[in-house]
């Protein structure tokens, strides 16, 4: 059993606490690849109280997004490739930040309480993408370059640790 432990309020330092802890998370189980992943999933939640965090899969065969781990309400299961923003951070191959999701071309509401989302790309280790981390708030303009950035390093070491299972 891994505890997460975090003693600062700015959004940086949360980050640089955080981090570590969740890669050595993510290092210890490396075989277990859904596990790890709902794990993942649940302290990012539980720490910066955000509306809904998971993952999406690729189906290569369907060219969709398949729901994965998350936590949060109920999801959309299913999103083709290039529909809403998780659709649109895969075909675009780019890290979308959406500070007003009812402004947004597109968007797909899941729930109409989500206000702000931010979703990224995840990689396997040949640099394919082969799913998204997709993140949602109930406030406006929640998350900026700060999130970005320490997001986009928490998915490098997911693609670096886990054994990520190639999809068909």
């Amino acid at each position: 059993m891994h505890e997460i432990h975090l003693s600062g309020t700015d959004k940086a330092e949360k980050y640089e606490q955080l981090l570590p802890q969740l890669r050595g998370l993510i290092a210890a189980d490396s075989d277990l690849f859904i596990a790890t992943l709902a794990n993942v999933c649940a302290v990012l939640k539980e720490h910066f109280a955000w509306f809904w965090v998971g993952f999406y899969w690729v189906d290569v065969a369907k060219n969709e997004l398949i729901l994965a781990p998350f936590q949060g309400p109920i999801a959309c299961t299913r999103i083709a490739k290039g529909r809403g923003v998780c659709g649109q951070a895969w075909a675009q191959n780019q890290i979308m930040v959406v500070p007003d999701v009812n402004a947004h071309p597109d968007h797909i509401a899941c729930s109409s309480l989500s206000q702000s989302e931010i979703v990224l790309p995840v990689y396997n280790k040949r640099g394919e993408i082969v799913g998204v981390l997709d993140i949602d708030h109930t406030e406006l303009a929640t998350f900026d370059e700060i999130d970005a950035r320490y997001l986009r390093e928490l998915c490098d070491a997911l693609t670096d640790n886990l054994n990520v299972p190639e999809m068909a």
